[in-house]
């Protein structure tokens, strides 16, 4: 349980990271990883939180811009 929550604290300091980047592909691409990496933690594939990371990075200054460069 202490290594689940270890592992969703770093996804989460990615996605942090990741509203740093000014261009789409970065946030995109730091986003996929850090989907991967929680989907993986959870019991998952990866393939579905890359994904979904993936998309959320890329429209995050979009919807977000107040967090998101």
């Amino acid at each position: 349980m202490a290594k689940t929550v270890l592992r969703i604290v770093a996804v989460l300091g990615l996605f942090t990271v990741a509203a740093c980047e000014t261009s789409d592909i970065g946030r995109a691409g730091l986003g996929a990883g850090g989907g991967y990496l929680a989907d993986r933690a959870l019991g998952g594939d990866g393939m579905v939180g890359a994904a979904v990371g993936a998309a959320a990075g890329t429209v995050c200054d979009d919807v977000t811009p107040q967090y998101c460069n």
